[in-house]
């Protein structure tokens, strides 16, 4: 079966590391991530589009400049240019994942911590999982 087919409450919930890439398709990623307390994604701007989905913690999104808390349920949508952030406000893991359309990273990359995915200068190199 081509495609992605899996409980993505459950791997986000359960996903510990700062980023993870479950799946890349040709115009579309799904990446699970995990922010510690007080951890932010840090400000950056695409020329892609991003739709972020909380399903544990609380945090602020920040979409050129407005600030907003967000908590389980919350989805963040983030056009191409906008500038944006992700923070966790909470004293708990901020659990979410987000869709890259088209794909951001290279398929399968793991970051385990922010400073290695900082640390690194991946990008999506065009290929997909199938």
């Amino acid at each position: 079966m081509k495609g992605f087919v899996q409980n993505i409450e459950r791997l986000a919930v359960y996903n510990d590391d700062f980023r993870r890439v479950l799946y890349t398709a040709r115009n579309c990623q799904l990446v699970v991530m995990s922010l510690k307390p007080k951890e932010e994604i840090g400000a950056e701007v695409h020329k892609l589009d991003q739709f972020f989905r909380v399903e544990e913690g609380s945090g602020e999104a920040v979409l050129d400049g407005v600030r907003t808390a967000i908590t389980a349920g919350f989805a963040v949508v983030v056009p191409a240019g906008a500038k944006h952030n992700i923070i966790n406000t909470g004293d708990v893991p901020l659990k979410l994942y987000t869709l890259y359309s088209p794909p951001n990273h290279r398929d399968g990359i793991v970051h385990h911590t922010r400073a290695e995915a900082e640390a690194d200068t991946e990008h999506f190199d065009g290929k997909t999982t199938e």
